[in-house]
């Protein structure tokens, strides 16, 4: 399951709503990722863009990674604005033991951070600038990889 929402999300909802979901599903292991803006270099928050069709493809290809070692898999991220101390992006990791849902969130997590299409910007002083210096190139994206 992927979700995508406009602003920050509402941690608890979601975490709750997933949980009920797979609460019968007789997993050993729930692991949650939650990602959260923190307070640096200034800045008031951080704003995203996200390639949809990309994103969506490469999740599906993680589901079918995983599916095999009994594991499900389920994110959510932000859309545009997001300020400090808000969150931008969960993931969770549903398996039947726990080293394979711990294996699982870290290199999902990792792999997001290096190949998921979506752009950071930062919110400073009222405006919206890309922070390059913390943005990673998508391998083989081209135009769509990371730079402006």
């Amino acid at each position: 399951m992927l979700e995508l929402h406009n602003g920050a999300l509402n941690v608890p909802e979601i975490l709750a709503r997933w949980y009920v979901s797979e609460a019968e599903s007789n997993y050993g292991a729930y692991i949650p990722f939650v990602g959260t803006v923190r307070a640096e270099d200034g800045i008031e928050g951080l704003s995203f863009d996200l390639y949809e069709p990309i994103l969506t493809s490469w999740f599906d290809a993680w589901v079918a990674k995983v599916a095999p070692l009994g594991a499900v898999l389920k994110m959510a991220h932000s859309r545009g604005d997001v300020y400090l101390h808000e969150s931008s992006y969960i993931a969770a990791v549903f398996s039947p033991k726990r080293r394979v849902a711990l294996e699982t969130i870290d290199a999902f997590v990792e792999d997001f951070k290096a190949s998921a299409p979506i752009w950071k910007y930062d919110l400073k002083n009222g405006e919206r600038l890309y922070a390059l210096d913390r943005s990673t190139a998508i391998v083989g994206a081209g135009l769509l990889g990371g730079t402006v």
